[in-house]
């Protein structure tokens, strides 16, 4: 982006750019955002593409990392393909609202009161009705009676009575409605486009040529199984398939939830999606296309959007039940009031417009909403399913927790090694092995002044820990089992300690040297900040039981329980146990909210009645969850909580208050009390203010 950038104004913490890339409207918005704001110093960046505008806010000293950030950013990281989301969401689309149809309408009925001529009176009419007629007549045969076939008999009973004030009103009314529908439907679904970009649409490929193998680049839609696909540094891979040579460091947060770049080197598996920070690989395409992850994933929430809600499934069959009913009491109008202008003013009174719009409308302006603020709705049905929940099931690691170990003791059983001696002694044997626990010990090293100790080689056992050599003795780190059972050190003499750091809530990590137990690590999951408001605010929210499943042993999990305010807890789980709980939940009659982010969720998110993933969970969550948080903030399962209640509320209102005032409308059309007119500005203007009322949506407190 380095071609045209240039300060517009700066102030003590905040700063605006002008970029001339940033006029693009084919790059993902959000992604971008997020991705700033993830820079350390930086708390807010907003994005005007219209006239290019980036502004910052930031802690008062990263002005020089912003310049530097914006000087080398390559904006095709994020760029997107229209075609894919035209393929995967038809339920979006790209036109813009036209008002073509308002002003068409609004012109015949200025202007025909001042024409004093019967037939140019007509064909002016009829030329603006002509679409509604049209489609009306269309509907009639394909469809049978719908209400776009009684708002087309509206019109033509009153342009047949050469009413053409009243043919008129109603057209520019119905317009108008139709109008603020598509706006409303437009706004919204251009934040679920945003949404759903994918940011991969270029890959080079390696191809034979003339003997010489070369590099070439293209579309990711035209690669084959089979290809051999190079991803470099900074890349973000387009395929699943295996690694044929070279290594690399790949992030695949996004995918498996894991905060840092794993080592990938030939033989081992890549998933699309994820990013390359540092290396080179050729890759073997094994799934390209739609059979991928991401496309699967995406696919999945395209599926989601389309689905209907229940109250929304039970205002669309009561509008069609009620055609008929308004159709027969226009002939009852007749044979009461003995004149067809009344059989218009009754055909205008119809229940499906606001019915069949308002209910849709709120929904979407409230997915809309959510997206603006960091969450993704993936359709009406989440929102309603919710509404209803009365129990919220949380996993603990990365929900209520941020995920993320930290070495909050160190205990050592030796007088001769000290505190330090043994982390250093710790993270020297563990700082090439890629796990949490490890992490969380080399990160605590490095801020004491990591001394390095030398060692042979060292020796990873899945799950249990690692082995090595210092000082020609032996040193084994890990689980107490690996220690106690396979190691056969002694743990007597310091049952009380470790029990005493495990009533705490600690993780440990147990260090032995030369047979003896030396020390031990205590390290804490940090526990969210904001979890025990949010708990607060669920049960505000109507909440009946906060429920904690964990696999920390029972006594940790009741600490932490009796911190956040939970209810039940359920501790040592297996991945398989949480859909079980789930389960059991639902049949006692429980409507089931589980919040989760890693791989083994996935079973829990589908089987609750609604699943919540955390924003930094595993794709497979992302992808079986029905709400998803595109912020690290547990505050966010409150606010959708609240998002859904108010949704449904205002939904059952606008239902309600249709009924309501179209049945008086309607009844007082029928005996004759209002006319064409008259019925058209009270039943449209009634189905454009509930529109309005749903476009605007719900407020939340913050």
């Amino acid at each position: 982006m380095s071609n045209n950038i240039k300060l517009l104004h700066k102030t003590t913490k905040r700063v605006r750019f002008y970029c001339d890339e940033l006029k693009s409207s084919d790059f993902n918005n959000s992604s971008l955002i997020q991705y700033l704001e993830s820079i350390d110093g930086i708390n807010r960046v907003r994005i005007n593409k219209k006239i290019g505008s980036i502004v910052f806010e930031h802690d008062g000293k990263a002005l020089s990392t912003i310049e530097d950030l914006l000087a080398n950013l390559d904006i095709n990281r994020y760029k997107v393909c229209e075609t894919f989301l035209s393929s995967c969401f038809p339920c979006i689309k790209d036109e813009e609202p036209s008002l073509n149809g308002v002003i068409r309408a609004g012109t015949a009925l200025g202007t025909e009161r001042f024409i004093s001529n019967d037939t140019a009176k007509f064909l002016i009419t009829l030329f603006a009705a002509k679409p509604l007629l049209f489609e009306g007549t269309k509907e009639l045969f394909t469809e049978g009676l719908t209400s776009k076939v009684l708002e087309a008999m509206a019109v033509g009973v009153s342009l047949a009575r050469k009413d053409y004030l009243a043919a008129n009103s109603t057209n520019t009314m119905l317009e108008l409605g139709e109008y603020i529908e598509e706006t409303t439907v437009h706004k919204s679904d251009d934040l679920i486009k945003e949404l759903a970009k994918p940011n991969v649409t270029k890959a080079w490929i390696e191809v034979e040529e003339k003997g010489k193998f070369t590099q070439k680049l293209v579309d990711t839609a035209t690669i084959k199984v089979g290809d051999i696909v190079i991803v470099g540094a900074g890349d973000t891979i387009a395929i699943d398939g295996h690694i044929i040579s070279g290594n690399a460091s790949v992030n695949q947060v996004s995918m498996t939830g894991e905060s840092e770049p794993v080592s990938k080197q030939r033989g081992d598996r890549v998933i699309s999606g994820t990013v390359v920070e540092d290396g080179r690989l050729k890759i073997w395409a094994e799934y390209v296309g739609e059979d991928t992850a991401t496309a699967r994933i995406k696919n999945y929430i395209a599926s989601s959007l389309n689905e209907k809600s229940a109250i929304g499934l039970k205002a669309t069959k009561l509008a069609d039940k009620l055609v008929p009913v308004t159709l027969g009491l226009a002939g009852v109008s007749y044979l009461i009031n003995r004149n067809f202008e009344s059989v218009a003013a009754v055909l205008q009174a119809d229940y499906s417009c606001a019915l069949k719009l308002a209910t849709p409308v709120a929904f979407k302006s409230s997915i809309s909403k959510a997206g603006k603020d960091g969450v993704m709705i993936k359709g009406a049905k989440s929102i309603e399913s919710l509404s209803s929940a009365d129990t919220f099931v949380f996993d603990k690691t990365g929900t209520l927790t941020y995920g993320e170990l930290e070495v909050e003791s160190i205990t050592s059983f030796d007088d001769k090694w000290k505190e330090d001696d043994i982390l250093n002694l710790t993270a020297s044997a563990e700082e090439h092995y890629f796990h949490p626990v490890a992490e969380a010990v080399v990160k605590a090293a490095r801020e004491k002044g990591f001394v390095h100790m030398h060692h042979e080689e060292v020796e990873f056992i899945v799950a249990h820990g690692v082995k090595t050599i210092v000082k020609d003795k032996e040193v084994v780190i890990g689980s107490r089992h690996f220690l106690e059972d396979d190691e056969k050190i002694d743990f007597s003499k310091y049952e009380d300690k470790i029990e005493k750091a495990l009533l705490d809530g600690k993780t440990m990590l147990y260090v032995g040297y030369d047979k003896e137990l030396l020390g031990t690590i205590g390290m804490r999951d940090k526990v969210r900040e904001n979890a025990k408001d949010t708990i607060k605010r669920l049960r505000d929210l109507g909440v009946k039981e906060i429920v904690m499943l964990t696999g920390d042993i029972q006594e940790k999990a009741d600490v932490l329980a009796k911190e956040l305010g939970v209810d039940t807890v359920f501790a040592n789980m297996r991945p398989t146990d949480k859909a079980e709980i789930v389960n059991k939940l639902k049949e006692k009659g429980a409507n089931v909210a589980f919040v989760g982010d890693g791989i083994n969720d996935a079973p829990a998110l589908m089987s609750a009645n609604v699943g919540i993933s955390m924003s930094k969970g595993a794709d497979i969550a992302k992808a079986t969850a029905d709400i998803g948080l595109l912020k690290d903030d547990l505050d966010s399962v409150a606010q959708v909580k609240e998002l859904a209640n108010k949704t449904m509320k205002l939904i059952n209102y606008n239902f309600n208050t249709t009924v309501g005032i179209n049945s008086i409308i309607l009844a007082g059309a029928t005996i004759g009390l209002f006319n064409p007119i008259t019925t058209a500005v009270l039943h449209n203007g009634t189905t454009i203010g509930l529109l309005i009322n749903s476009m605007k949506g719900i407020s939340l407190k913050k």
